[in-house]
């Protein structure tokens, strides 16, 4: 059965940096598309990050533009987000799917982490 765990949430100061990721295991984890989102209570769920199965091309939403990278090394079946330049407004449960880059119940879904920005 295929399974997503993600790891890195972290507590952070305002500007610091956290390494999420997302080590796949049950499927073939290069064939498929890998999404980071987000959710803060009270706040919408958002797409944050989208990475192809192909040629690792990224796609970012514009809040975080500039200041997150999502990668992916196909060779250990793990997904990464580096976000830089950490604001209180990232605070939030970040998650990572395969399969989607929309906010839909299908392929796989990691647990979340907990990512804090201190202000």
């Amino acid at each position: 059965e295929g399974q997503l765990v993600e790891s890195g949430g972290a507590l952070v100061q305002t500007g610091g940096s956290l390494r999420l990721s997302c080590a796949a295991s049950g499927f073939s984890f290069d064939d498929y598309v890998i999404g980071w989102f987000r959710q803060a209570p009270g706040k919408e769920r958002e797409g944050v990050a989208c990475i192809s199965s192909s040629d690792g091309s990224t796609d970012y939403a514009d809040s975080v533009k500039g200041r997150f990278t999502a990668s992916r090394d196909n060779a250990k079946d793990t997904a990464y987000l580096q976000m830089n330049g950490l604001k209180p407004e990232d605070t939030a449960v970040y998650y990572c799917a395969a399969g989607t880059c929309t906010w839909e119940p299908v392929g796989y879904w990691g647990q979340g982490t907990q990512v804090t920005v201190s202000s």
